[in-house]
């Protein structure tokens, strides 16, 4: 039986809803992030590998590589807030998905370079690429959450 409570919002724990949110979440953001990287790295004709999302040592602002890896991990947390605010819809998920994904992308960087990142430069990233992801996607989230509900003052004839 459905609990009732005072909100308007379903409010029932759904742990495959999370999951299925959560997987949405990684592969929208990876596929952006390639497709960032492969848009970026045309224009200035460097080659792509799997080493400029998830090898630590790429991300560096002495080289223009490194530096287009830094522009593309920015402009897909903004991709990554638009995705919260279509996927997640609620502004108090929003640092959970972001984190979530950040923790996840940190483990993959782990197994993929066999040793935990230990550069500045990659965690100042990925903190301020989190940071930029939550406060974009809650302010999306926000703003649809107190859009002002439509009521009609007409009459209704169909009773």
């Amino acid at each position: 039986m459905k609990k009732l409570t005072g909100s308007f919002r379903y409010t029932q724990w759904d742990p495959w809803l999370i999951i299925s949110q959560i997987i949405s979440i990684q592969c929208i953001l990876y596929v952006t992030l390639g497709l960032t990287l492969a848009l970026l790295g045309t224009l200035v004709g460097d080659s792509l590998t799997l080493d400029h999302i998830f090898e630590y040592h790429e991300i560096q602002v002495r080289d223009f590589g490194g530096r287009m890896v830094i522009s593309s991990f920015v402009i897909n947390s903004l991709f990554g807030a638009l995705s919260l605010w279509y996927i997640v819809e609620r502004t108090k998920q929003c640092m959970d998905f972001s984190c979530t994904w950040h923790v996840i992308h940190l483990l993959i960087c782990w197994f993929y370079n066999g040793q935990f990142p230990t550069t500045f430069s990659w965690w100042a990233l990925n903190i301020a690429c989190a940071t930029l992801m939550c406060v974009c996607g809650e302010f999306l989230c926000l703003r649809t959450e107190l859009a002002a509900i439509p009521l009609s003052l007409s009459p209704k004839t169909d009773l």
